[in-house]
């Protein structure tokens, strides 16, 4: 990133600080991604009273909720663990594609609850400028609940915030996109426990062996893999393509490929 275009990043950084003093208390839905990191920071730098609440959910890989966990302690601010139970919700697993929207609906509720019980006058997500562009049904339970996006408020691109994650030496900065597990199945699949475990092990696996960016998808018990475009020749090497293949199956998968297209965001909305 260019001098002109990281000043332009700053001054939207001091954009944000503003935007977030003028809410006086907030309570940030924190994943432990970039994104929210990035905000959780912010948060600290405008000096509001804040209280992080992350959600503990199968449907989030557990790597991703110990680094969320480490994150809120490093920063010292005041974090809380709420258990989610979309797993419990017939028209979440039924996997409609208003899926998003059934899980997010949910959790705003309970989070602006608790946000009234605990005195944090707004609720805030970790949502950016690009996230407009993706489907994103979740977005509608967001403007019901009145719950703020800061990120996108201030203008501020992915590319952004990881530059300025970086000059503020933040921990992950460079980490891929990560997303809830539910994501892997296509609409219409039912999403069940063992299934998420499974795709949980799987992707766990990959990264294992050096992988950086990973989507194991589940189409009824067959395993379609999306690594990164520059590391799918790694994965088809003879080795490594053994390796995987012996161990999904291991895992129950029936069969195993390869999107050779190589993963990019909202591969599974292809389909509405």
């Amino acid at each position: 990133m260019g001098n002109l275009h990281l000043d332009k990043a700053f001054a939207k950084l001091h954009h944000l600080t503003t935007i977030l003093k003028q809410m006086e208390s907030a309570l940030l839905s924190y994943s432990g991604g970039v994104d929210s990191t990035f905000l959780l920071k912010a948060l600290q730098i405008s000096g509001i009273r804040v209280l992080a609440v992350i959600a503990v959910s199968e449907t989030t890989p557990g790597h991703e909720l110990r680094l969320a966990k480490s994150y809120a302690e490093a920063s010292g601010i005041k974090y809380h663990e709420m258990q989610a139970d979309e797993m419990s919700l017939e028209e979440f697993i039924r996997n409609s594609p208003d899926r998003c929207y059934i899980c997010k609906n949910r959790r705003f509720e309970r989070l602006s609850a608790i946000a009234s019980e605990e005195g944090y006058r707004v609720v805030l997500d970790g949502s950016q400028s690009d996230d407009a562009a993706d489907y994103r049904p979740g977005k509608k339970a967001a403007e019901q609940y009145n719950i703020r996006s800061p990120l996108a408020e201030a203008g501020l691109s992915k590319d952004e915030i990881r530059e300025l994650s970086r000059h503020l030496n933040l921990d992950g900065w460079d980490r891929p996109a990560s997303s809830c597990l539910a994501t892997r199945f296509p609409y219409g699949q039912r999403i069940t426990k063992e299934a998420l475990k499974r795709v949980e092990k799987a992707e766990a696996f990959l990264r294992g062996l050096g992988f950086r960016i990973i989507r194991v998808r589940d189409h009824g018990g067959n395993a379609r893999i999306e690594v990164g475009r520059n590391e799918i020749e790694m994965l088809l090497g003879s080795e490594k393509r053994v390796l995987v293949t012996d161990a999904l199956k291991s895992l129950g998968f029936a069969f195993v490929s390869l999107d050779l297209e190589g993963y990019y965001a909202g591969s599974m909305n292809r389909e509405i």
